[in-house]
C-alpha cells in the first residue's frame, strides 16, 4: 500500500481528502453545493500516520467544492490558532471556485467565514509527457505582469484580457519573437489576497505577491484553472519560448497576528510558520510580510517539491523563480546552501531540469546571499544593475566594475568547480523605477500608494536629465532616449543570462512610482497605442544581434586569455592608470565571436561612450576593416554604445595587444 500524502486522490467511486495537522484535536470537511454558497455536510475526519487526517466520500467527484474546519486550542499566544468558524482552504488545492478578498470578520475568532472563503475544486489533473526546459542560460528573459500586460492590448479580446490565454493571442506571440524572448516569466498567478490595508485605501494588489494557496491558479487571471495554463505553456512551446513561474515559498497572505485565518495558520500555525525560539505565539518575518513559511519543517519542505511538481507535470513549465529565495534554506541556523529543500529540488527526477532562478535576498539576518546558492541556480544580480545604472549616471571609476559586469560577474559568481556565470542581469524589474523612469526621475513618487511616499526604495541610483518627471523639452527628451537606449545595448551585450521587464522596450511610465504593487489600473497597465516605436525598433535590432553573435549568450567567463581585449579610445590596451582614472567614461571591448548567420569567425568591437560629448574610437585595423552593426563610423555619439565586426584572421589575439 503507498504512503499516504496530502491532497486528494479521485478514483471512480470517489474522492479521499488528507490533510496534515500536528496539534487540531478534530478536523472536518466541509462539502458545498454547486455554487459554493450552501454547506451541504461537515464530516469528521480520521487521523492516520503523520498527523494526515483522512477521509474517503463516495460519490465526491471533480468539480465538487469543500474546504476544512479544524477544531483544537484557541491561543494565540502559544501559537494556537484553531477555530472551527473558520472555513480553511486545502493547502494543496490546484484550484479555487473565487479569488480571496479581504474582509476584517476574516480575522474574528468566532465568526463564521464559509460566505468568504474560496471553496476548493476537487480537480482531476492530467499528467503531460515530459519535456525537457526551452529555455537555455544566457538567453533573454521576459518578466510579465499577466493583468498589466494584456489590459490594454487593443487586439485581444475584452473577454479575455488580464488572463494567462491572453498571452497566447498571435499579436502577442509576435512581439514576443521580434524582441528575441527566449522565455517568458509570469509574475505570480497562484491565489492571493490583498493586505489588509489596500481596501481601505480604495487600492487592491497587482503584483500578486501575498499567496494563499500555493498551487491553485489565481481564477481572475487563470479562470481555466492548470488547463488554461497548460495550454498556454504548449501555445508558447510551439513557438519556440519557455514559461517560468515566479513563485512565493517565503510568506502566506495570513500576514502577522492580526491579520486573515485562511489555511494554514488555521490548520497547524505552529508546524507551517516559523516562531521565535521559545516564543510560539510570535512570527519571525524575514519576509517583512508578516510572516514567514517555515521551509526547514518538512510538511512546508513537501508543499513545495509537491507543487513544483504539479506544475511540470500538469502544466509542463520550464522552471521557477523563486522570490525572497533565502527563505527556502533558512532555519534557526540561518541561511545555508545545502539545506534540505534546496537540496530536494536538485534530485528530485521531476524537478532536476527545470529552470531554477533565485531571487538571493531577504530582509532577515544574513539575507543577502548573491553568489551563494547552489551551482544551479541563477541569480538575479543586483550588483550588476546597480553597475550598469551607476555607469550611466555618470559615477567615477565604474568602468572596471561594468567590464566585470560585461564579462559575468566572475567576482561574485566565480568558483573552480563551475568557471561558468550564473548571473541574470537586467537593469529595471517589476519593483521599483520603470526603465523610462529610471532616466526622468531622481526621487521616487509613490504618493498614490497611499503610505504618504515612504513606501519603495529610496537609492534607485536613478537620474532626471535636469528636470524632474514630465516635460515637453525636446532636448531634456532626447538625453533621456539615448540613455535607455545606451542603458539597453549595455544589458543586451553582457554575458550571461538577461531579463527585460515587460513594456521597457516600449518606453513605459508608472510616473515615477517605484512601488506600484497596489495599482492595478491605467499607471501599472502596459499602453500599447503609445509604444515607443523607434525604442522598440532599438531593441528588434538588439535582439538580433544578441542572436546572431554567439559571443553574447555564451556563459565561460570572460578573462582576456585570447577571448576579449579592453581598450582605450586611443586603440591602446588599459592599463591600470586608465581603470583607475577619475572621468573615465570610455571603454572598448573587442571580441571573438561566431556569426551564426555567415559560419565566420569574426571580431566584434563594444564602444561605449558615456560623456555628453562625442568621442572618437581608433580601432586596430583602422576603420576600413571594421563595418558598422550599430552607430556610423568611429566617432561615438555622445551618451551611447556602438559596435562593429571585423572578420576574424587571428593576428589580433594572437599578437596579445592591439595597436591603434
Amino acid at each position: 500500500m503507498t504512503a499516504r500524502k496530502p491532497g486528494i486522490d479521485i478514483r471512480p467511486e470517489g474522492t479521499t481528502f488528507t490533510v496534515f495537522s500536528r496539534h487540531a484535536t478534530s478536523i472536518e470537511l466541509c462539502l458545498f453545493g454547486d455554487q459554493g454558497k450552501n454547506e451541504l455536510c461537515r464530516l469528521p475526519m480520521e487521523e492516520g500516520r503523520d498527523h494526515l487526517w483522512h477521509l474517503f466520500v463516495e460519490g465526491a467527484h471533480a468539480g465538487s467544492r469543500y474546504g476544512y474546519r479544524a477544531k483544537g486550542t484557541y491561543d494565540p499566544d502559544r501559537g494556537f490558532w484553531f477555530d472551527p468558524a473558520k472555513l480553511l482552504v486545502d493547502p494543496y488545492s490546484v484550484e479555487l471556485d473565487r479569488p480571496f478578498h479581504y474582509d476584517p470578520r476574516l480575522s474574528e475568532y468566532g465568526v463564521d467565514t464559509a460566505d468568504l472563503v474560496p471553496k476548493a475544486l476537487v480537480t482531476d489533473c492530467q499528467t503531460l509527457p515530459h519535456r525537457a526546459p526551452l529555455f537555455h542560460q544566457g538567453g533573454l528573459i521576459y518578466e510579465i505582469n499577466v493583468r498589466a500586460f494584456t489590459m490594454r492590448h487593443p487586439d485581444i479580446p475584452a473577454g479575455e484580457r488580464g488572463t494567462v490565454k491572453a498571452l497566447t493571442h498571435p499579436s502577442v506571440i509576435a512581439h514576443l519573437k521580434r524582441i528575441g524572448v527566449s522565455a517568458i516569466e509570469l509574475m505570480p498567478i497562484t491565489a492571493w489576497i490583498d493586505e489588509r490595508h489596500l481596501p481601505l485605501l480604495g487600492l487592491s494588489n497587482s503584483w500578486g505577491y501575498n499567496p494563499v494557496a500555493l498551487m491553485a491558479l489565481d481564477p481572475r487571471l487563470c479562470p481555466g484553472g492548470v488547463r488554461e495554463l497548460a495550454d498556454t505553456v504548449a501555445a508558447l512551446h510551439a513557438h519556440g519560448i519557455g514559461t517560468i513561474l515566479d513563485l512565493v515559498f517565503n510568506h502566506t497572505g495570513e500576514s502577522d497576528n492580526a491579520g486573515p485565518t485562511l489555511s494554514m495558520r488555521g490548520l497547524d500555525s505552529l508546524s507551517y510558520y516559523r516562531h521565535p525560539h521559545g516564543h510560539p505565539g510570535g512570527l519571525i518575518n524575514d519576509t517583512g510580510c508578516g510572516n514567514t513559511l517555515a521551509c526547514d519543517h518538512k510538511v512546508v519542505r513537501d508543499l513545495v517539491l509537491d507543487s513544483l511538481r504539479h506544475f511540470v507535470l500538469h502544466a509542463g513549465v520550464d522552471g521557477f523563480r523563486f522570490d525572497l529565495a533565502p527563505i527556502l534554506g533558512r532555519s534557526h541556523h540561518g541561511f545555508s546552501a545545502d539545506a534540505p529543500l534546496l537540496q530536494s529540488l536538485q534530485d528530485d527526477p521531476v524537478l532536476a531540469d527545470r529552470v531554477l532562478i533565485a531571487e538571493p535576498w531577504d530582509v532577515g539576518p544574513g539575507g543577502y546571499q548573491l553568489g551563494r546558492f547552489p551551482p544551479v541556480f541563477l541569480e538575479w544580480n543586483d550588483w550588476a544593475r546597480d553597475t550598469m545604472r551607476k555607469f550611466w549616471r555618470g559615477d567615477e571609476r565604474k568602468v572596471g566594475d561594468l567590464a566585470t559586469v560585461l564579462s559575468g560577474s566572475s567576482n561574485i559568481f566565480h568558483s573552480t568547480s563551475t568557471r561558468r556565470t550564473r548571473t541574470v542581469n537586467f537593469i529595471a524589474a517589476h519593483d521599483g523605477f520603470t526603465l523610462a523612469d529610471l532616466v526622468a526621475y531622481e526621487h521616487k513618487h509613490n504618493e498614490a500608494n497611499g503610505e504618504y511616499n515612504r513606501d519603495g526604495h529610496d537609492d534607485n541610483h536613478s537620474w532626471n536629465n535636469g528636470v524632474e518627471g514630465e516635460t515637453h523639452q525636446a532636448s531634456v527628451l532626447a538625453r533621456r532616449a539615448d540613455d535607455v537606449k545606451a542603458l539597453l545595448t549595455t544589458l543586451f551585450v553582457s554575458r550571461g543570462t538577461i531579463m527585460l521587464t515587460a513594456g521597457d522596450e516600449m518606453g513605459r511610465t508608472q510616473k515615477g512610482n517605484n512601488n506600484a504593487y497596489a495599482q492595478d489600473n491605467a499607471l501599472t497597465w502596459l499602453d500599447w497605442k503609445d509604444a515607443d516605436v523607434d525604442l522598440l525598433d532599438h531593441v528588434e535590432t538588439l535582439a538580433v544581434i544578441r542572436a546572431r553573435y554567439s559571443v553574447f549568450s555564451e556563459i565561460g567567463f570572460l578573462n582576456g586569455n585570447g577571448d576579449v581585449h579592453w581598450l582605450t579610445p586611443h586603440g591602446d590596451i588599459k592599463s591600470v592608470a586608465d581603470w583607475e582614472a577619475p572621468g573615465n567614461g570610455h571603454l572598448a571591448m573587442i571580441l571573438r565571436s561566431q556569426d551564426r548567420h555567415s559560419c565566420e569567425a569574426v571580431l566584434l568591437a563594444v564602444l561605449f561612450n558615456r560623456q555628453h560629448e562625442a568621442k572618437m574610437f581608433h580601432l586596430p585595423g583602422g576603420a576600413r576593416r571594421w563595418h558598422a552593426v550599430i552607430g556610423s563610423g568611429m566617432t561615438v555619439a555622445p551618451r551611447s554604445v556602438s559596435i562593429f565586426r571585423a572578420v576574424d584572421d587571428g593576428s589580433f589575439f594572437a599578437e596579445g595587444s592591439a595597436h591603434g
